[in-house]
């Protein structure tokens, strides 16, 4: 497989060309031959003009590249090595949400043929892989798994906005169905990834260590949000006591905050969903869950008790959020935490303004049912910084009171202008 790969007499297939499929697909187009697949003909059209949809990737990327853009299925057919990098999300009960993965394996399963290796890369719970995507495949190349056709899992760790830990900088974890598949996947992966491979035991430890790596960060998080919740009522600023607190070397600096996006605010689900059908209810996963899911309502909550701190009645006020991503420096919605608290705002009446230098209005309409504002306008009642994108690091005080009307309230919620407020009232986590 390796040495058809490598000499380009077959293509590697990927599908699915969002956050984690393009940069996967045009690392591979680097070494190898390869079809980019998705099933959005007018993304295709962008990408085939050196335009990633997402934002993240430069024209200069699409340079020196042996790629081949498709929303065909039938280009499908000259690949024998596919990769499955669609998203899997959540539903509105926070269950699993896995059609897109299906799709996909329906589509692969269409072209499969004897030989052929399918490698996943969408987040999943331990055992989706070879309990439910595998028989999609069966069924529809009328194939045998292991004897006719190879699978293996190696999870994405794409960080949206973060240019440093790029795909090929961080170590992959491959997996495959049987020691010959492992090998073979661990060998074209490592064509492109410069950080190394670490082969897992199998492809359920592998779909197992992807999920805890965000549960981990989601539940570090979420002690940091109820610590804040509990150090607010005692008047005391959290990011006081964490600088404190990070002056011991083993002391583990994370910071409290809305946790939204693809990832973090999602994998636990996938694995509480897996853990209840195997008769076991999980604590305290779910208990982070619960804590980070609150917090938009619960910054949006003290804003109105500010607002009446200062005699303002909260059906009078105007409020400016500034940031609509779900975390700095991305263009990502996905998840974004920073709807709910405006949603929680406008149950207590307040009219909201939200602007962001990244995000798409019609995206974020699309997807919240509330539009951006152009810019912002004047005399708010409070405004919140909810996202700390670099193009609100260098404002000052004064840029924020010519904004605001007397009594003004200013809550900063990743601490980032601590001991820089003295005339409006301030809040942060």
């Amino acid at each position: 497989m390796f040495n058809i790969l490598n000499s380009k007499r077959k293509s590697i297939a990927v599908i699915g060309l969002g956050y984690v499929g393009l940069p996967v697909a045009l690392a591979f187009a680097k070494k190898f031959k390869v079809i980019g697949y998705d099933i959005q003909p007018e993304r295709i059209k962008l990408l085939n003009n050196k335009i990633d949809p997402s934002s993240e990737l430069d024209a200069s990327c699409f340079d020196d590249v042996d790629i081949s853009f498709s929303s065909n299925i039938k280009d499908l057919k000259e690949a024998v090595f596919f990769v499955i990098a669609v998203p899997t999300e959540i539903d509105a009960f926070n269950k699993p949400d896995l059609k897109a993965l299906f799709a996909a394996s329906k589509t692969v399963g269409s072209v499969l043929k004897n030989g052929d290796y399918v490698v996943y890369e969408s987040t999943v719970y331990p055992g989706c892989t070879e309990d439910d995507c595998v028989p999609i495949l069966e069924k529809e190349s009328g194939l045998k798994f292991i004897s006719d056709f190879k699978v293996g899992y190696s999870p994405e760790r794409i960080n949206p906005g973060d240019k440093q830990h790029t795909l090929t900088k961080i170590t992959k974890v491959v997996s495959g169905c049987d020691e010959e598949s492992l090998d073979t996947i661990a060998k074209v992966y490592g064509a492109i990834i410069e950080a190394g491979i670490y082969k897992a035991k199998s492809i359920k430890v592998a779909e197992a260590a992807k999920i805890i790596e965000n549960t981990q960060r989601d539940l570090n998080i979420a002690l940091m949000n109820e610590l804040s919740m509990i150090f607010n009522k005692m008047n005391i600023n959290t990011f006081d006591v964490l600088e404190a607190a990070g002056t011991k070397w083993n002391f583990l600096k994370f910071v409290p905050g809305l946790v939204g996006g693809h990832c973090i605010s999602v994998d636990p689900y996938y694995l509480t969903y897996k853990s209840e059908k195997i008769g076991y209810v999980s604590k305290v996963v779910t208990a982070g869950r619960q804590t980070n899911d609150a917090m938009g309502a619960y910054i949006a909550k003290e804003t109105v008790r500010l607002l009446l701190s200062k005699g303002k009645m909260p059906q009078n006020c105007k409020v400016l959020i500034m940031g609509a991503t779900f975390k700095e420096n991305v263009t990502d919605i996905r998840n974004s935490k920073v709807a709910d608290a405006v949603n929680e705002l406008k149950l207590f009446l307040v009219e909201v303004d939200l602007v962001d230098p990244h995000a798409s209005s019609v995206e974020f309409e699309h997807e919240y049912g509330i539009p951006l504002s152009d810019k912002p306008e004047s005399k708010y009642d409070a405004i919140v910084l909810a996202v700390p994108h670099k193009e609100y690091l260098n404002l000052t005080e004064n840029d924020f009171l010519a904004l605001t009307d007397e009594n003004g309230v200013f809550i900063d919620i990743k601490g980032i202008f601590r001991n820089q407020i003295h005339k409006l009232a301030y809040w942060s986590m």
